[in-house]
């Protein structure tokens, strides 16, 4: 019987996605702490940017987070005075999010972060988008 070969770090996919995710959210931390937020914040706050009174479902969708680790988040972005969240009056099972004043304030300042971290990694902007669009066709199958 043959015996299966052990797996080697340096062969394995998940290895190097993991480490660059890694490294490029470490970079993105010096900025998000002068915005006081953390990363996983920074992603809620640029969904609700982009669509403002999501639910919290589906602001977990987008992000693929579940609604235990994504209600924390809202609650402390919310103690922060960046959103507020409220009941649906049509079913208060649903609980939607709203940017407050300061939450669309802190968007002029987050604005300038993409920009800082293409500096900081001097990667060709070609080449991001081409390593993004490889891995949104793998996400794409894996969803299926």
């Amino acid at each position: 019987m043959e015996t299966p070969k052990t797996p080697i770090l340096e062969n394995q996919i998940c290895f190097p996605l993991y480490v660059i995710a890694k490294e490029i959210t470490g970079l993105y931390r010096p900025f998000l702490d002068e915005l006081d937020i953390t990363y996983p914040q920074y992603l809620v706050m640029m969904v609700l940017w982009e669509n403002d009174g999501l639910t919290v479902s589906h602001i977990g969708d987008k992000l693929f987070l579940d609604s235990g680790t994504l209600t924390p988040l809202l609650k402390r972005l919310e103690g922060k005075g960046f959103i507020t969240r409220k009941r649906k009056k049509e079913d208060e099972r649903v609980v939607e999010a709203f940017l407050t004043d300061v939450g669309r304030q802190l968007q002029q300042k987050a604005c300038e972060i993409p920009g800082k971290i293409q500096r900081k990694i001097d990667v060709q902007p070609e080449d991001l988008i081409q390593l993004k669009e490889s891995i949104q066709r793998i996400l794409n199958k894996i969803e299926k």
